[in-house]
């Protein structure tokens, strides 16, 4: 499963995701959107838009599936723990 995550450097709920993630051992990619600079800034802001529909994080990406913030549920499904 291939697992890609949309945060900010300051969002709670993102540092609980990846926490969420590291201590179950999930290896992921994470984009800190608030760190990119100009265009890939832009790039990656209308990426989370066109994926969530929003601007809310963090977005994860599971295969094809998405999770928009937090929701320990469903990551514990789509990742069968």
């Amino acid at each position: 499963m291939t697992i890609r995550v949309y945060a900010l450097s300051t969002c709670p709920y993102c540092r609980m995701a990846r926490k969420y993630l590291d201590d179950n051992d999930v290896e992921y990619d994470v984009v800190e959107v608030d760190l990119l600079d100009g265009d890939e800034r832009a790039a990656a802001i209308a990426e989370v838009k066109d994926i969530s529909g929003g601007t809310s994080f963090p977005v994860m990406l599971f295969d094809d599936e998405i999770v928009v913030g937090f929701n320990k549920k469903r990551m514990m499904e789509l990742l069968s723990l």
